[in-house]
């Protein structure tokens, strides 16, 4: 009997101690460190995956990088039709064929493989979730080139030219409407002005998405591995984004049939996706006087034989957030060496131009801001000139 009672008061003993350790581990969750102040302490970038999910597929997908000691943000468009060798699967197919709207694990480590980079959180909206969380943000403001008048079955909507702010309903039209028109966006270009005005509309209306209401509403519509304390202090970093300044990156490559599909198959097996990722964090880490400030500009010149390569290389280049506002041929052809031109004026930019292709043939001219520049007799006013040598293999100068 004395036995007995020892054992149940044990038990008890023991119940209240799991009870106790369970609250506290969960007061310390909601209340104290919590994971993102951890990584903001520890000086590193802050990736997060968003998923626009339409019939438990993938809409589309972005990955936001951003780096609070700077406040500079980049933006990943992850086209569905990427074609990789996929672990899962042990074979060559659409990137978003792994994805389960049940779990984004095995997405999101196919992405980190792909971009060769941490993903820290996550957040799925469905299209229709999409369009409340829209409405409850008052709108999402984006830019349309020209007007145009877009039907959906019986509905018609017109998208002004310039700033529209956009409501649920119209939101999933923009997204979503694939029967492309002349005076109408392609649909992914459409897709990435949206989630960049999205993320601004987040970090604007993060105050109100505070409100213990607002907050429930709001975390009925999405899927996250964040609890509302880090949603709210990540949304608080983001606000400090200048989302005009948001530089959106692709993954270029060539489509080929693969299986009866049509793939997009990244250029040099994907190292040139890892090696822009890689570019991009360097600048967004970088401090300095005029690191950040502007997007550089380039001409991009061929001075061989090689038909196109001019062209190629600006795709290149482009890919690497810069602005290339001139593709031209040279005033020769038989450049033997690759040259870059540099009249940024900031130190080091060149040479982090430069790393892009390897090239270490740097050529500074100093001049006074806003006057031309001559270079082989025609005017230019890039920060960069490149010359295309012919010891360049379409990468990297040998």
């Amino acid at each position: 009997m004395e036995k007995r009672q020892i054992d149940a008061g044990f038990i008890l003993l023991l119940t209240i101690l799991v009870l106790f350790c369970g609250a506290t581990a969960f007061a310390f969750y909601i209340f104290g460190p919590g994971r993102l102040e951890n990584e903001i302490a520890a000086d590193r970038p802050i990736n997060t995956l968003f998923v626009f999910e339409n019939e438990k597929k993938p809409l589309c997908t972005f990955v936001l990088l951003y780096y609070p000691a700077t406040k500079r943000s980049a933006i990943f468009d992850i086209a569905g039709e990427t074609g990789l060798l996929l672990r899962r699967i042990n074979r060559v197919d659409r990137i978003d064929s792994v994805y389960d709207p049940r779990s984004l694990s095995i997405y999101e480590t196919e992405i980190e493989r792909f971009l060769d980079l941490e993903i820290n959180y996550n957040i799925v909206f469905e299209l229709k979730n999409l369009g409340a969380a829209v409405d409850l943000l008052e709108g999402v403001t984006i830019f349309v080139p020209s007007s145009t008048e877009v039907y959906s079955g019986a509905d018609s909507f017109i998208f002004e030219s310039g700033y529209n702010t956009l409501d649920g309903g119209r939101t999933r039209i923009y997204l979503t409407r694939q029967d492309e028109q002349d005076d109408f966006e392609p649909q992914r270009l459409r897709q990435e002005r949206f989630f960049a005005g999205f993320v601004k509309r987040l970090g604007e209306k993060n105050k109100a998405l505070k409100n213990k209401k607002t907050a429930a509403i709001f975390s009925g519509l999405i899927k996250t591995n964040m609890n509302s304390r880090t949603r709210a202090a990540l949304f608080d970093e983001w606000a400090k984004i200048d989302a005009n300044r948001i530089n959106v990156q692709i993954a270029s490559g060539n489509y080929r049939d693969v299986s009866g599909q049509r793939l997009l198959i990244p250029y040099y097996d994907g190292n040139l996706i890892k090696d822009i990722v890689r570019q991009t964090l360097s600048a967004m880490t970088r401090t300095g006087p005029g690191t950040g400030e502007r997007i550089f500009t380039v001409e991009v010149l061929n001075g061989t034989s090689t038909a196109g390569l001019a062209a190629r290389t600006a795709e290149l280049i482009r890919g690497f957030g810069y602005d290339v506002i001139e593709v031209d041929n040279a005033a020769r052809t038989d450049y033997e060496k690759t040259e870059i031109h540099d009249r940024s004026g900031i130190a080091n930019e060149a040479a982090v131009f430069a790393s892009i292709i390897n090239c270490s043939n740097i050529i500074t001219e100093k001049t006074p801001n806003d006057e031309f520049v001559f270079v082989n007799d025609t005017e230019y006013k890039a920060d960069f000139t490149l010359i295309i040598g012919r010891d360049f293999n379409g990468r990297y100068t040998r």
